[in-house]
């Protein structure tokens, strides 16, 4: 399992469509929403390099999780690559987990170059609040990457990129990452694991803590996610 996990992480990272649309692409829009939207704080209170630098670095992580995986696990089963991994001595759970750890390593880049870009724009943090953002982003990328190896299953191939982007950018707009979502929108937002997943950056917030809630909510997606990942993957070994 550790070859195959080590074999995704490089497949992904020698990508070219990866470095840019998961790595440059939200440094790129960063550093345009923090010149659209000025220095005043945002209606939540966060400042505007602060908030947007955690909302990049999430839409790059689900982006390099979700469509990643989805979209090779796609392939894979058109090419009948997963068909031969069948017939060798790797268990399906094996296989769907290395396909998880490795989307989920691959989310490192994104979050670090957002990073970068915002303490370098002048996002000021304390030394332990800067590794457990990136601690808490980089565990929430787990949630995705399971989504994505379901959606990997559940679609036909030649459906599946559409399906993907369709999920991942409406999860997106109801999940604060173009604006802070409030009012009557926040409270069906609670059930979008992309909010959950920025309202993992609020204690870094002057008098907030870590949101326990929205971690919970987050694990209980993760087991929802792996189970039907999980599932999905006996279904279609019962079909091929």
């Amino acid at each position: 399992m550790n070859t195959l996990i080590q074999l995704e992480i490089l497949r992904t990272l020698r990508n070219k469509r990866y470095l840019m649309f998961t790595v440059l692409y939200p440094a790129l829009l960063y550093v345009f929403f923090i010149n659209a939207y000025g220095t005043s704080p945002l209606a939540n209170g966060m400042q505007v390099k602060t908030y947007f630098m955690v909302s990049m670095a999430t839409f790059g992580s689900v982006g390099a999780v979700l469509t990643g995986s989805a979209q090779r696990i796609s392939l894979e089963r058109k090419s009948g690559w997963v068909r031969q991994l069948r017939l060798t001595a790797l268990p399906g759970r094996a296989y769907t987990i290395a396909k998880i750890a490795s989307c989920a390593v691959t989310t490192l880049p994104a979050i670090v170059v957002v990073f970068a870009i915002g303490a370098v724009e002048g996002v000021s943090l304390s030394a332990p609040q800067w590794a457990g953002l990136a601690l808490a982003l980089w565990a929430g990328s787990f949630v995705f990457a399971a989504l994505g190896v379901a959606l990997g299953y559940a679609a036909q191939p030649d459906a599946v990129q559409p399906i993907v982007m369709i999920v991942y950018m409406l999860m997106a707009l109801l999940g604060g990452t173009w604006f802070p979502v409030g009012g009557s929108l926040e409270s069906f937002a609670r059930f979008n694991p992309v909010y959950l997943y920025n309202q993992l950056a609020t204690f870094v917030q002057p008098g907030h803590g870590f949101d326990l809630g929205a971690a919970a909510g987050l694990a209980g997606f993760l087991v929802v996610f792996v189970a039907a990942a999980a599932h999905l993957y006996r279904k279609d070994t019962k079909q091929a």
